[in-house]
């Protein structure tokens, strides 16, 4: 069995993104949420990878680079500078 810690509903806002650079095409799913301290939850739609992201881990392209399995630095780079037009700055909300 498992321990229950939360089931909640939420309305959100997703915002969809396809656009192609001189490197490689992207396609994202933003979904905004109160849910993950304020952070929206990011999802590749062409690998299905996701992750929680805030406005400061942009600054941090190995992060973005780890987080999609991107290889390339430029890539990464590219992909930081889309999720940044994005991504708004906002605090970390108190969840626990």
């Amino acid at each position: 069995m498992f321990e229950h810690l939360y089931d909640e509903a939420e309305q959100t806002n997703v915002n969809f993104i396809g656009c192609i650079s001189e490197n490689a095409r992207y396609d994202f799913s933003i979904i905004y949420t109160n849910h993950f301290f304020g952070k929206p939850l990011v999802v590749c739609m062409q690998t299905g990878r996701s992750a929680v992201i805030g406005s400061d881990d942009l600054n941090h392209v190995d992060y973005i680079q780890k987080m999609f399995h991107i290889t390339d630095r430029k890539v990464g780079e590219d992909l930081a500078v889309l999720l940044k037009s994005r991504i708004p700055a906002v605090g970390v909300t108190d969840q626990y």
